[in-house]
């Protein structure tokens, strides 16, 4: 069926066109190995896609663009990550730019101290982990993100986490779906967001959904016509609360092929409503 229009969509993964890509991933190249990943992509998950949005020109402004686009396919909100840019498009558009931040959390305390910070100074909605992209990798369940996720019940922030196998070149153990168990067991208040579509262990991951209230996912990074098939069955019977938009623009893919990609995807009509906007506004805690 078609997307229904005028609900309002929340994008949970969106930002700002980049002027140069690979400055923009330079955290992640002391990780790579492959020289194609680190000599040959602006981005290191790059042989995934098609159509990566291009970069940034110097006479754009990307504030501009990205809510240019935002207008076309009808989106409201939007989490993007906290940058001076992001700052910027907070005060030309209220109400529209809720941010999220990255941490490292080998850094325990300073992790914390930095969470504390940037929730009071710029009232951040979520914080980010990538395990897999880590130096040291960190997994999940592994007791160095602990101090996060007990922060993260102090702040009332949600915590997104990647999970399946990591898009760059990188293994993929700490993310494994299984870890989740874990920590949604430990920390029953927590907010927890798998990101970027657990794959191969999407069946795992509805499974852990059923099992824990506090346990949700996104399929960011995904053109719909990918979303896991076991993922739209769990949305379209028990986990319409579950389940929310997460696009990946501009790093992988274009809203265009976004929104013309979601025409094809088979949610049942109630489900709509909750994937787009309803279940982000109530995980995220921004305000309606």
């Amino acid at each position: 069926m078609a997307v229904p229009e005028g609900i309002g969509v929340v994008d949970l993964m969106i930002g700002f066109p980049f002027a140069d890509k690979k400055q923009v991933y330079a955290n992640l190249q002391a990780g790579l190995k492959d020289r194609q990943s680190s000599e040959e992509f602006a981005m290191p998950a790059e042989y995934m896609f098609k159509d990566i949005p291009d970069e940034a020109q110097d006479d754009s402004d990307p504030i501009e663009h990205t809510f240019s686009e935002m207008e076309r396919w009808g989106i409201d909100k939007g989490l993007f990550g906290l940058s001076e840019t992001s700052i910027e498009a907070k005060r030309r558009y209220p109400g529209r730019v809720h941010f999220v931040t990255e941490v490292d959390p080998n850094d325990a305390m300073g992790t914390i101290r930095f969470l504390k910070a940037k929730k009071a100074e710029h009232d951040i909605k979520a914080v980010s982990v990538f395990p897999s992209g880590l130096i040291p990798q960190v997994g999940v369940s592994d007791p160095l993100m602990y101090p996060l996720y007990a922060t993260a019940i102090e702040l009332d922030i949600a915590v997104i986490a990647n999970a399946g196998v990591a898009g760059p070149r990188f293994p993929s153990a700490v993310q494994h779906v299984e870890h989740f168990d874990q920590v949604c067991y430990d920390f029953p208040e927590l907010r927890l967001v798998m990101r970027h579509g657990a794959e191969p262990w999407e069946k795992l991951a509805m499974k852990l959904m059923l099992k824990w209230p506090n346990l949700y996912y996104m399929p960011s990074a995904f053109a719909p016509k990918h979303y896991p098939t076991a993922i739209i069955d769990y949305a379209n019977t028990r986990g319409a609360d579950k389940v929310m938009y997460a696009g990946y623009f501009p790093a992988g893919l274009t809203l265009e092929r976004i929104f013309t990609d979601m025409a094809n995807v088979a949610f049942r009509d109630h489900v709509w409503p909750k994937f787009l906007r309803e279940n982000a506004l109530r995980v995220f805690k921004m305000d309606d």
